[in-house]
C-alpha cells in the first residue's frame, strides 16, 4: 500500500520494463523533480489542515470563532482529499485498492486512443483543413525562393545523386540484365532491321553525304599506300612467280602501285568521275532494296535472329550496367562532377522559373493542393490508425507515468486549489448558516 501520494519507487520504476514506442519526454530529470516539488506542497497542504483538526479537537473551547475555522478546516480536508482521489484515479488505484472507475490512465489507454485517433482524423485530416494550411503556408514561393539558391540547389543535387546510387544499389543486378535485355530483345525483335537500315543509310546519302565518306575513305587508302609501300613490296615478291626475275618484279610492283594511286588521286579530285557514279547507283540501289526487297528483308530478319541468339548480347548488357552504376557512382562522389553540376542547374533553374513565372507557380500551387487533398482523401484512416495502434502498443503504467511528467504538475496544483476553495466554502457555509 502506498501512502496519499502514491509516488512511484524509482527502483519499481527501473525494474519496469520499457513502454514500447513510448516516447522519452524531454527535460524528463526537470520535469520529474518538478512534479515531486509540487506533489509534497500539496500533501503537506492537507497534512497542515488535517493537524489543525485535530488540534482543534484537542485543545479548541467553545468560541465564536472556533466554529469558523473549524468548519474551515473541515471543509478544506474533504476539497483536498476529494480532489487527490480524482486526481490520483485518473494514473492508479487510490491506495492500491482497486475501486471501480479508478487508474483510468492505464485501464482505458486503447479506447482514449481510438477516441484520439478518430478526433486527429475527423478535426485535422480533413482535406479542406490540409488544403487551406498548404495554401496559407505559401508553399510554392516558398518552394521556388529555397530552389533557386545555389547552396541549396547543390546540396539537393548532391542528395538526388547520393539517392540514385542507392536505388542503383538495392536494385538486384541480375534482374536488372534481365529487365533491359527482354526490353532490348523486344525493340529489336519488333522493329524489322532491314527498312530501317534502309532509312539509315537514305539519310546518310542525303545531300552527297556518302560521297564525303568516299572522299576520306579514298584519301585513307592512298595514305596507307604510301606508308606501306616497303611491306606491300616484300608481299608482292612472295606472291611473285620464281622465275620473274628481280627488276621485272620491281617495275610490275611500281606500275601497279603508281596506278592504282593516280585513280585514287583522280576519283578524289573529280566529282564526275564514273566511280563516283557507279558508287552513286549502287548505294541507291542498296537504298531500295533495303527498303522493298523481300529477300533483303529475311536476310535482316535472319541477322537479326543471329544477333539476339549470341550469348554475347547478355554480357554486353552486364557490361553497360556495370559500367553505368560505376559512372553514376563516380559522378555522385565528385562536387565538381558533371551530374550534380548538371543537376543543381536544373535545381536552381527550375527554382528561379517558379518565382518568375506566376502561371507556372499557379500550376505547381494547384498541383500541390490536389497531391495533398488526394493523400488526405485516400489515407486519412491509415494516419488516424497509426495513432489509435501507436497508443495501443504502449504500456499502460508507463504511458500513465509519462502523462503524469508532463500533466502532474497542473493536476496536483488542483489539490492546493481545492483545498484553498474548500476551506472558503466552508467559511462561507458555516458563516450563512450562523447569520441564518
Amino acid at each position: 500500500m502506498t501512502s496519499l501520494d502514491l509516488p512511484v519507487p524509482e527502483a519499481d520504476r527501473a525494474r519496469r520494463p520499457p513502454a514500447a514506442g513510448l516516447p522519452e519526454p524531454p527535460n524528463v530529470t526537470s520535469r520529474r523533480q518538478r512534479l515531486r516539488t509540487v506533489r509534497r506542497r500539496a500533501t503537506g497542504l492537507l497534512v497542515a489542515v488535517t493537524l489543525g483538526f485535530v488540534a482543534l479537537q484537542v485543545w479548541g473551547g467553545d468560541a465564536d470563532w472556533i466554529g469558523y475555522v473549524e468548519a474551515t478546516i473541515e471543509a478544506a480536508m474533504v476539497g483536498a482529499l476529494a480532489d487527490w482521489f480524482a486526481v490520483t484515479a485518473l494514473f492508479r488505484h487510490p491506495l492500491g485498492i482497486p475501486i471501480p472507475h479508478t487508474a483510468i490512465i492505464p485501464t482505458r489507454k486503447d479506447q482514449f486512443g481510438e477516441t484520439l485517433g478518430d478526433f486527429v482524423q475527423s478535426s485535422f485530416l480533413t482535406p479542406d483543413a490540409i488544403v487551406e494550411r498548404v495554401r496559407t503556408a505559401r508553399v510554392t514561393p516558398r518552394l521556388a525562393g529555397w530552389l533557386a539558391e545555389p547552396d541549396n540547389a547543390d546540396r539537393l543535387a548532391r542528395h538526388l545523386a547520393d539517392a540514385s546510387v542507392t536505388v542503383a544499389d538495392l536494385l538486384r543486378d541480375d534482374e536488372v540484365h534481365r529487365a533491359l535485355e527482354d526490353a532490348a530483345r523486344r525493340r529489336i525483335e519488333t522493329t524489322p532491321l532491314a527498312p530501317v537500315a534502309g532509312r539509315t543509310l537514305r539519310l546518310l546519302t542525303e545531300g552527297g553525304r556518302h560521297q564525303e565518306v568516299l572522299d576520306v575513305m579514298l584519301r585513307g587508302l592512298d595514305r596507307f599506300l604510301g606508308e606501306n609501300e616497303a611491306s606491300l613490296r616484300e608481299r608482292f615478291a612472295d606472291e611473285s612467280p620464281w622465275w620473274l626475275p628481280g627488276a621485272v618484279e620491281d617495275r610490275i610492283f611500281e606500275r601497279l602501285l603508281d596506278g592504282a594511286r593516280q585513280l585514287l588521286h583522280q576519283v578524289a579530285t573529280d566529282p564526275e568521275h564514273e566511280l563516283r557514279r557507279d558508287v552513286d547507283t549502287r548505294v541507291r540501289r542498296l537504298v531500295d532494296d533495303l527498303q522493298n526487297s523481300p529477300e533483303m528483308l529475311a536476310r535482316g530478319e535472319e541477322l537479326k535472329a543471329e544477333l539476339l541468339s549470341q550469348p554475347e548480347l547478355r554480357q554486353w548488357i552486364a557490361t553497360v550496367w556495370r559500367d553505368i552504376k560505376a559512372g553514376l557512382r563516380a559522378q555522385a562522389d565528385d562536387p565538381d562532377s558533371e551530374l550534380r553540376r548538371r543537376l543543381a542547374q536544373t535545381i536552381a533553374s527550375l527554382g528561379e522559373r517558379l518565382r518568375d513565372d506566376p502561371a507556372l507557380a499557379a500550376r505547381a500551387e494547384q498541383a500541390i493542393e490536389t497531391g495533398v487533398r488526394y493523400v488526405a482523401d485516400q489515407f486519412s484512416d491509415e494516419i488516424g490508425g497509426i495513432v489509435t495502434t501507436t497508443v495501443a502498443r504502449w504500456d499502460g503504467n508507463e504511458t500513465a507515468d509519462r502523462l503524469e511528467l508532463l500533466l502532474g504538475p497542473d493536476l496536483q496544483f488542483i489539490r492546493i486549489n481545492g483545498t484553498v476553495v474548500g476551506g472558503l466554502a466552508g467559511l462561507v457555509i458555516h458563516a450563512v448558516g450562523q447569520a441564518l
